[in-house]
Parts: structure tokens; C-alpha cells; sequence
């Protein structure tokens, strides 16, 4: 992502040193913990969406690193929290806040990072920044409470999928152009737009990582990972809706009782492969990025605008 460092780096790199001031702590396990959080941090993509999203609406400004300060405290906060409700002891190739810290501080570390945030959209009066971060979150908790409840009766739709997809994931993303939007703006129809293109992004990203359990790149994780949690992704999905009846029971029996099979995750796997549900589900990827970039195209081609164009590609097209 060349031209994105080129075009933000600068901001990137004062963002970090806002976002170490925004976290620091008082007390000595909690600054401890919030270290280990930083130095383990990922590539700050929404940040990257939230001052894209404000160079192209108008320019950065401080309310835009407020915004990506905000979104990136809320981000990290459900990632700890994510942890404890999975029961992961593994986070980006590190041990994770609750395996090293157990579950209690865990649960208590999201929390002070969610106060953190909410704090500082408060102190300086950025009352629409908190309420479209605000919603985001509200949006997620359901989508991943909607995706447990099916995941007991495995009926879900490509309805209700879209719709899990759009609220666990792409939401947060959404909430990070909008965000970047307004913090440029101040404007109700530039921050709709960006919202929407950032929904848009959010599902073909999530799309592609439900693609990545069916082994289709080389992750350097295991596959069906969503199989043995019961998740129904879009392939499989397609592949049950145009099975005959045989497979589909086969197909349902394997999720339902032998998702701990290894093999019979294989069998299903393959299963999927040979029905098409790759290439349908690649075509509807391809379908959102698209609608994405007609979005992003109604503003003038700036290398703001091409360095939005490449953060896209990246996050959809990446191998990882």
C-alpha cells in the first residue's frame, strides 16, 4: 500500500503517538497491558478508512484523528472482548489479553478502552462522531447475537447472512468512513455516502475471509474453521440451497453432529468447491466491490481518491 503511506503516512504516524496518549492508564497492571495492547496492534486499517474518508470529503483536521482515535478504542475493545466470549488464547500470532491475564481483566480492559473512547468524543463536544460510532456498536452486538441464534437451527438465508455480515462487520467499517466524513464536513448527505461505501467495502471484506476457510489461498491456517463453529458463510449457503435432498442432509448431519471430523469437514469442503459456491460467492465479493467504487467515483480522482482505490483492492483482493 504505497501510495496509501504516501498519502496519509504523515497523519499515521501522528495518530499513533494521539492513540498512546488516548489509552495511557494510572494504574500499573492496566498501563502493563495497554503496552502489550499497542506494540501487538494491527495495520490500522480503519484508521486508514477514517483520514482516506476525510481527505477526500474536505481535509484532516483534529475532530479526524479524534474520529480515528475512537473507532480504533472501540475496535480493539470488542477484539478483547471477542476473545473471552470464543475463549481464544491466540491474537495476531500472540498470546491473547485473557490468556495471559485471564478472563476477569480481559472483560475489564475492553471496558476502560470503551470509556476511553466515549470520553473523548465528550470532552470535546464530538456528539455526532459518538453517535455514528455508537450505533455501530449497538448494530454489532445484534449481528453477532442474530448469528448465535441461528447458528443453533442452521436456517440461515442469504438474507439474514448479508444482514449478519453487514452488522458484525461492516459496520464498524461503515462507522469509521462515515466518521472520517463528518469529522471533513459536518455534512448529513457526505457522511450518508461515505457510510454507504463503507458498508459496501465491509461486507465484501467479510465475504472474502468466509472464502479463506475453504482453503482457496494458502493463510497459514487450518480450514473449515467456520465448518466445525457452525457458521453458515455465504458458500455454504449456495451449496446447500442447489444440493439435491441426499447432499443437503449429508451436509447438514456432518455441520450439525461431526464438525469435529476433520475429514468429514474435508468432505464438505470439497462439497462446496464442486457445486460452485466459490465462484458464486467471488461474484458477489466482486458485486459489492464494484457498487464500492462507483460510490468512491462520484468524487474527483485525487491521489486521496486512487489511495482509497488501493486500500480497497488491498483489503478485498489481500491473501491473508
Amino acid at each position: 500500500m504505497e501510495l496509501v503511506n504516501k498519502v496519509i503516512g504523515t497523519e499515521l504516524s501522528l495518530f499513533e503517538k494521539k492513540f498512546s496518549d488516548a489509552v495511557k492508564g494510572s494504574n500499573p497492571l492496566l498501563d502493563r497491558i495497554l503496552k502489550f495492547i499497542i506494540k501487538r496492534k494491527g495495520k490500522q486499517m480503519r484508521p486508514m478508512f477514517v483520514f482516506l474518508s476525510a481527505k477526500i470529503a474536505g481535509g484532516i483536521n483534529d475532530v479526524s484523528y479524534r474520529a480515528a482515535s475512537l473507532i480504533e478504542l472501540l475496535h480493539t475493545a470488542t477484539l478483547v472482548h471477542d476473545d473471552v466470549v470464543d475463549d481464544s488464547m491466540v491474537r495476531r500470532n500472540f498470546f491473547s489479553i485473557n490468556a495471559l491475564w485471564k478472563n476477569k481483566i480481559a472483560v475489564l480492559v475492553g471496558d476502560y478502552l470503551l470509556s476511553k473512547g466515549l470520553l473523548l468524543s465528550i470532552e470535546n463536544n464530538d456528539f455526532e462522531i459518538l453517535r455514528i460510532t455508537s450505533r455501530a456498536v449497538r448494530e454489532m452486538s445484534e449481528g453477532e447475537l442474530l448469528q448465535m441464534e441461528k447458528a443453533r437451527k442452521l436456517d440461515i438465508d442469504e438474507e439474514v447472512y448479508f444482514e449478519i455480515i453487514r452488522a458484525k462487520t461492516a459496520t464498524l467499517l461503515s462507522a469509521a468512513c462515515a466518521a472520517g466524513a463528518w469529522s471533513a464536513t459536518a455534512d448529513a448527505a457526505a457522511t450518508e455516502h461515505f457510510r454507504t461505501f463503507g458498508e459496501k467495502v465491509g461486507i465484501a471484506f467479510q465475504i472474502k475471509d468466509d472464502l479463506f476457510d475453504y482453503g482457496q489461498d494458502n493463510i497459514g491456517k487450518p480450514t473449515g474453521i467456520d465448518i466445525k463453529e457452525k457458521k453458515m458463510t455465504l458458500p455454504l449457503i449456495y451449496t446447500l440451497n442447489n444440493a439435491d435432498k441426499a447432499t443437503k442432509r449429508r451436509i447438514i448431519y456432518i455441520v450439525k453432529n461431526q464438525s469435529g471430523d476433520r475429514a468429514k469437514v474435508n468432505e464438505v469442503i470439497a462439497l462446496v468447491q464442486q457445486s460452485g459456491g466459490i465462484e458464486y460467492t467471488r461474484q458477489k465479493m466482486a458485486a459489492y466491490k464494484e457498487e464500492a467504487l462507483r460510490l468512491l467515483h462520484q468524487y474527483p480522482e485525487t491521489p486521496a481518491r486512487i489511495a482509497m482505490e488501493e486500500l480497497v483492492n488491498y483489503v478485498i483482493d489481500r491473501k491473508y
